[in-house]
């Protein structure tokens, strides 16, 4: 079973810093990702979704290749590259792999104007070290799948850059 965490963020800059870090993580197998998404809110309230694999030019360079294979047999190459490049773009632009892209876009529209926010698609992870690598990461819990302990412990940990840098604020002044 996977988790669903929703994180916002001050900056679309912060969301990525933050996706890559747990990318990062995933390397290391402490856990492992169904997806992770970036969506950024601007200053018109568009929502902007900033996917891990853009599926549009994944099966575009497939269908490309699979049509000049399939045109070579027809001796037309380049009709076979084009049509093929065209249905793949179309396959991949209507394929939708791990979060939901709507339900993100709905989520997405709690966030302030120019904010980010951060999806993530969780089938497993070591939650302890997991926890121990985002302190200090910063931003909001907007919404979770896990259970109370879990999600408490989240929002220990992301509130734990919120004290640090309100007590380092003071002591810069």
């Amino acid at each position: 079973m996977s988790d669903l965490v929703f994180i916002a963020f001050p900056t679309e800059q912060k969301a990525e810093e933050v996706r890559q870090k747990v990318l990062s993580l995933q390397r290391e197998y402490l856990i492992e990702l169904g997806d992770a998404v970036v969506v950024v809110k601007d200053e018109k309230g568009h929502v902007k979704l900033n996917q891990m694999m853009n599926l549009t030019a994944a099966g575009a360079a497939s269908g490309a290749l699979w049509g000049t294979l399939i045109g070579f047999i027809f001796l037309a190459p380049l009709v076979g590259t084009a049509l093929g490049a065209a249905s793949g773009a179309l396959g991949g632009k209507l394929t939708d792999v791990g979060i939901n892209d709507k339900f993100m876009k709905e989520a997405a529209s709690a966030l302030q104007p120019n904010t980010a926010g951060l999806f993530l698609l969780i089938r497993k992870m070591t939650t302890d070290k997991v926890l121990a690598d985002l302190k200090g990461a910063g931003g909001t819990l907007i919404s979770t799948s896990f259970d109370e302990t879990k999600e408490a412990a989240l929002r220990e940990a992301l509130a734990a850059h919120a004290s640090t840098e309100a007590a380092a604020a003071p002591a810069a002044s």
